[in-house]
């Protein structure tokens, strides 16, 4: 039997370990409420408990994300045998270190996992977020504001793409299998499109009237954008079909390191593609609904009177009065995605079974959970804390932009 750490022993040490998030939190908290009179909407949050809680809450997870190898005391997926299924306070007898939260059926730290867990939650939610409100706004900004035919086709891709069973359609995107063909990499590739064309066209309506710095973004975004393509989404799958077709001479040069720098995991990639693929006709149709309002205030028609280019008008007129619905759903957009992360984990989907995200380690903690409740109910807490403050930040969003 293995010595364990008293309640209060617990609760201390895991105080302890967030130290860096405990700092953090305080030096951006801090800075953030000195300033907020200059911080515009997000320095507005700090008038009201709602927004505060939800920027806690949410900061929380975030510093947790960066200062992981700092807070976790193990490896996620490394292996204590004496330890399989430990109640929260063992102590490993070799290291002197202990599994503050208990130990899973595999005899993995319950604390490190959820550490590395939320490593996972906040790259995958909010890039995928992200991409899904560049593809929606690309796409509802021309739809709203020229309606007609653009609108009726647009209108019926997205209605195509709502209409079909959501869990089907994630289950579809992420089953292993998919993996193997080019499916992901040229819907990923696809996505990767439309945030180089936003803001392509954000810089050549912006700054016409400064040549030499327009023509250097704009040579920047694609340059930028390419690499990122390259590396992240489509290195392995571009490399081996150009080696298929007796390119090797090419293959080796986007084999080379510079294009291995950004990476992600087939399995996330699934999740990335499936999670934009079903969200943009969302955002779609709310940026649609907003431009269609927008289009008949005054200020549009002074644009138009002046000369502006639809683009432009779109881009720094429509949009910018847009901003507080988009702002309020790409949060809780995240904290949809979130849960849905969790969904596919508890499934099996999509991650690999070794992965420390919280939908596998509830789905692995489940199966004992008459026995040992703690591998299942740490993360579950973990995900329902993050939801919880997005769902807040989000109603502390909505609540500033009705003032405006």
């Amino acid at each position: 039997m293995t010595e364990t750490l008293s309640t209060f022993e617990i609760v201390f040490q895991i105080l302890f370990r967030f130290w860096p998030v405990w700092a953090a939190m305080l030096i951006v908290g801090g800075v953030s409420y000195m300033y907020r009179a200059r911080l515009g909407l997000y320095g507005q949050l700090y008038d009201g408990a709602i927004g505060m809680a939800g920027l806690a809450f949410i900061g929380f997870w975030l510093f947790t994300a960066l200062f992981a190898p700092l807070i976790a005391p193990f490896d996620p997926i490394g292996v204590v045998p004496i330890l399989k299924n430990a109640v929260p306070g063992s102590i490993d007898p070799e290291t002197g270190n202990a599994f503050l939260l208990g130990g899973d059926k595999l005899a993995r730290d319950v604390f490190s996992r959820m550490v590395y867990g939320s490593q996972i939650v906040l790259i995958i939610a909010p890039a995928a977020t992200a991409f899904a409100l560049m593809v929606g706004i690309t796409l509802g900004l021309p739809a709203g504001y020229y309606g007609g035919r653009m609108d009726n086709v647009l209108s019926f891709l997205a209605n195509l793409v709502l209409a079909f069973p959501v869990i089907l359609l994630f289950y579809l995107l992420v089953t292993p299998g998919i993996t193997e063909t080019p499916i992901p990499y040229t819907l990923a590739g696809l996505f990767f499109i439309f945030p180089m064309i936003f803001f392509v066209t954000l810089f050549y309506t912006r700054y016409q009237a400064r040549p030499q710095f327009m023509w250097a973004a704009i040579a920047a975004t694609i340059v930028i954008g390419s690499w990122v393509w390259i590396s992240l989404v489509s290195n392995d799958f571009v490399v081996q079909a150009l080696r298929n077709n007796g390119l090797g001479a090419l293959a080796a040069l986007f084999d080379l390191d510079i294009f291995k720098i950004i990476s992600i995991e087939p399995g996330q990639l699934n999740i990335f593609v499936a999670v934009v693929f079903a969200s943009s006709p969302g955002v779609f149709r709310i940026t649609r609904g907003l431009v269609m309002d927008i289009k008949t205030r005054d200020y549009v028609a002074a644009a138009q009177t002046r000369g502006e280019s639809p683009w432009y008008i779109m881009l720094w007129e429509v949009l910018p009065n847009a901003r507080g619905p988009l702002i309020v759903d790409a949060c809780l957009r995240i904290g949809y995605t979130t849960i849905l992360l969790g969904t596919l984990g508890y499934f099996g989907l999509g991650m690999p079974p070794e992965s420390p995200d919280w939908g596998t380690a509830i789905k692995d903690g489940s199966q004992l959970l008459r026995l040992y409740v703690w591998p299942a109910l740490v993360p579950a807490i973990a995900l329902m804390s993050f939801v919880l403050g997005l769902n807040l930040l989000a109603d502390a969003l909505r609540e500033e932009s009705l003032k405006d």
